[in-house]
């Protein structure tokens, strides 16, 4: 049994800006002060880009505080979601490799993403692309503030959840960042990244990607790297 997780935000989808319009309207609503900038995103997980993004303007925030704001940004991810199936749109070929993999057999799929789960669930929902996926056993933002312990979070609960015990070799993660690969890396974990976020092909080969696509409108590389190859 193989186990794949897939990032989300440019690995499958796109949100057209609406993410980050969430974003700024939540950190307002929690913070009382309108967000003037935003701090880096890519590969970072939610709970370190609220932190980041309070201290730009000058608040020590809390766990409380940032707890606030992933309940306000899972309602508003629900609420606009016919805005972000409007502006945003899933990257190509996600639909149609999502379900090569699950045509393989004895593979589970779920995701690791700096997301809280009710966004994530939202974002994949909205595009139809959360049929094959198994959020239940995922890792999500408000799991831990490192990628690589989201991956770690994700083993165990489909190790728990699943009662098959996987181990690195059994597992593939997908992801468009640097901090995809590095977090992959420190579990031992084999890991494919695409050149559809703001990260090049070479940038992402640097990082020690096992393999590197510029998208996913092939599934092709996602089969092979599944058989090891």
């Amino acid at each position: 049994m193989k186990l794949v997780l897939w990032d989300i935000d440019h690995t499958l989808i796109a949100t057209g800006g609406v993410g980050r319009e969430i974003f700024g309207h939540c950190f307002e609503q929690v913070t009382g002060c309108p967000m003037r900038e935003q701090a880096a995103v890519d590969g970072m997980t939610e709970p370190v880009i609220f932190r980041e993004t309070a201290k730009l303007h000058g608040i020590a925030s809390d766990r409380s505080m940032f707890e606030a704001f992933a309940r306000l940004s899972s309602e508003q991810h629900r609420l606009r979601a016919g805005e972000l199936r409007e502006r945003g749109r899933a990257l190509p070929g996600t639909a149609r490799v999502l379900a090569a993999v699950a045509a393989l057999g004895e593979v589970e799929q779920t995701v690791v993403t700096g997301n809280i789960r009710g966004a994530a669930e939202t974002k994949l929902q909205v595009f139809g692309l959360d049929t094959h996926i198994r959020f239940e056993i995922g890792g999500f933002g408000e799991d831990d503030d490192e990628r690589a312990e989201l991956v770690r979070v994700a083993i165990r609960r489909a190790s728990h959840g699943l009662e098959i015990p996987f181990s690195s070799q059994d597992v593939l993660l997908v992801g468009d960042t640097p901090a995809d690969v590095a977090a992959a890396k420190d579990n031992h974990v084999r890991v494919l990244a695409v050149a559809t976020g703001r990260s090049t092909g070479i940038e992402l080969q640097k990082a020690g990607a096992d393999v590197v696509a510029p998208d996913l409108d092939d599934p092709s590389p996602v089969i092979r790297a599944l058989a090891g190859g």
